[in-house]
């Protein structure tokens, strides 16, 4: 028999109706459970330090400590740490600002519940998860100013292995899907980091959509 996997969740938003009813539509996922909430960056820090957790919902626009800041803290102090920005905010400015922040990934307050347990089950697994209404316009955005086409710095394989990234599959499932071993793949992803000049995976996305590799 299957055991579904569960998920402990840190929620961090400043607004009381939505921190509630977000609380409110995960107690109702078995899947999740919601080990706490903050009300500020600050607040966030602090439960991420005390409390066992998976992964951490941030609003953008917060008091005291924003959840840009929030994050950037977060991750010096673990590297591992998996954050997901839940904002109001679709425009790029606020994505690339949380992506060099170190989150790994993105929903918009518009999203369904559905949308928010995939984008927390994919980033819990290793992946990583972005809107598909922010990618339509980050996409339009980037195909509207982008020029020349850049020059080829990856080998076919290392395409291949990033359009698989770009999709939220772990290192572990690319493995299992291109019949070669795990170590393999964290060699081939770690070049690619390397040649592209991308600190993280949230980063090869944006790479790989600007230089016409991946598509939404």
């Amino acid at each position: 028999m299957n055991e579904e996997k569960s998920y402990k969740i840190l929620l961090a938003d400043d607004h009381a109706l939505f921190l509630s009813g977000l609380q409110g539509l995960l107690a109702r996922r078995p899947e999740c459970e919601v080990v706490g909430t903050a009300t500020n960056g600050e607040e966030c820090l602090a439960l991420m330090r005390e409390r066992t957790h998976d992964v951490v919902l941030m609003d953008i626009d917060m008091p005291v400590m924003d959840g840009i800041r929030a994050t950037e803290q977060a991750v010096t102090d673990n590297p591992d740490e998996k954050i997901i920005t839940l904002s109001m905010h679709g425009d790029d400015e606020f994505y690339f600002r949380m992506v060099e922040a170190g989150a790994k990934g993105f929903i918009l307050k518009s999203s369904d519940i559905d949308e928010v347990v995939t984008a927390i089950r994919t980033v819990c697994d290793g992946g990583t998860y972005f809107s598909q209404e922010l990618l339509r316009n980050l996409v339009g955005n980037l195909k509207s100013t982008r020029g020349e086409r850049p020059e080829e710095v990856l080998s076919e394989r290392e395409k291949e292995i990033l359009l698989l990234i770009c999709r939220g599959m772990s290192n572990q499932e690319i493995a299992d899907g291109l019949f070669i071993s795990k170590r393999t793949v964290d060699k081939h992803r770690a070049n690619i980091l390397e040649k592209t000049g991308c600190r993280n995976t949230a980063n090869l996305v944006v790479w790989a959509i600007k230089n016409g590799i991946a598509e939404v």
